[in-house]
This record gives C-alpha cells, structure tokens and sequence, in this order.
C-alpha cells in the first residue's frame, strides 16, 4: 500500500524513462573502457619497465666488457713500451759496435796502406 493519499487526478503512474537506458548503457561503456584503458596503460608500463631493466643490463656488460677490454690493452701497451726499450737499447748496443767496427776497419786500412806502401 502506498504510503500517503493518493496521486491527484492527471497524474500518471511513474515509470522509468524509456532513454535513461542509453544514458546508463553509456556510462557502462565509458567505465568498461575506462578500465581497459587502465589495464593497456599498466601492460605498457610494465613493458617500458621490462625493456629498461634489459638496457641497464646490456649496458653493464658493456661497460664491463670494455673496462675488461682497457685492462687487457693497457697491459699489452705496457709489453709493448718494455719491448720498444729494449729494442732502442739493442739499436744502441749495435750503433756502438758499429762506429768501434768502423774505427777498427779504418785503422787496418791504414795499417794495410802502411804495409803496402813500405
């Protein structure tokens, strides 16, 4: 029973509006992309978020292959100058036996002339 008196006369009873339908049909729409929205944009961040985990990793070995690679050219740099120093030294050892050899020759030529020439 309905509480009160009743509806005056040219009242109808209350019904609900046939477009209020399409209204809430639309906002359930508008909920429901919402929320796909939502889960695409966290897929993408978790993506974005993935590939830069991948990025630092690959830069760290990276970073470590190269310092690896500047240890080892570093200690092939330091042969290399030990070998040059010593190779200038041999180059002046044999500079030096070459003027003592040279002197020696010029003095058997002299000595040779002398001979000859007596």
């Amino acid at each position: 029973e309905p509480a009160g008196p009743p509806p005056p006369a040219g009242f109808e009873t209350y019904k609900k509006s046939a477009g209020s339908g399409g209204v809430m049909a639309l906002l359930q729409q508008i909920i429901s992309d919402a929320k796909a929205m939502e889960a695409e944009a966290i897929r993408s961040e978790e993506d974005a978020q993935k590939a830069y985990e991948d990025f630092v990793k690959q830069t760290n070995a990276s970073i470590e292959a190269k310092s690896k690679d500047i240890v080892n050219k570093s200690e092939e740099k330091a042969v290399a100058e030990g070998d040059l120093v010593q190779a200038k030294e041999a180059k002046e050892g044999v500079m030096l036996e070459l003027e003592q050899l040279s002197n020696y020759n010029a003095g058997l030529h002299q000595s040779c002339d002398f001979i000859l020439k007596n």
